[in-house]
């Protein structure tokens, strides 16, 4: 039986667009059989997209010390809807930081744990000036929990 991954994650600029691209390769490597991605913004995606999901992969930029308006509103709409059916959905999350990103982090990871989510790995801050490596590392985020469903570890 097939498994899903929900992909939500805001991306504002070319950079950004970048990055869940990469999420989503990732995911979607060829060596991974029983996976479905599904991909959708935070404006788009809400409660019916998490109970569907195996695993969510989160997506933000940092703004002004804080999650994305967008990801905010995904999280406002679904909080409520899915928090007693969800809980224990695998979770991960990637942020583009300009600054450090401790506040976005601190801010998702706050919801998630009233959500009962679990992380399958610490969040990926990618910090200061923009680095093509963030591409790959990011990719390879996308690639671990796809991998991860499709073995049947998460």
């Amino acid at each position: 039986m097939s498994k899903r991954l929900l992909i939500v994650a805001h991306a504002p600029s070319p950079n950004t667009r970048r990055l869940r691209e990469a999420a989503e390769r990732g995911a979607r490597h060829p060596d991974i059989d029983d996976v479905e991605v599904v991909v959708k913004p935070p404006l788009e995606a809400g409660p019916d997209d998490v109970r569907a999901c195996d695993a969510i992969l989160l997506g933000t930029p940092e703004n002004l010390g804080y999650m994305s308006g967008a990801l905010k509103d995904f999280f406002d709409r679904s909080y409520y809807a899915v928090i007693e059916e969800k809980q224990g959905l695998p979770c991960a999350l990637y942020v583009r930081a300009g600054r450090d990103g401790t506040g976005t982090r601190r801010a998702v990871e706050s919801i998630a744990t009233g959500l009962r989510w679990r992380w399958v790995q610490e969040p990926l801050i990618l910090r200061g000036e923009w680095q093509d490596t963030f591409v790959d590392q990011v990719e390879e985020l996308g690639l671990y929990v796809a991998a991860g469903l499709d073995s049947g570890i998460l």
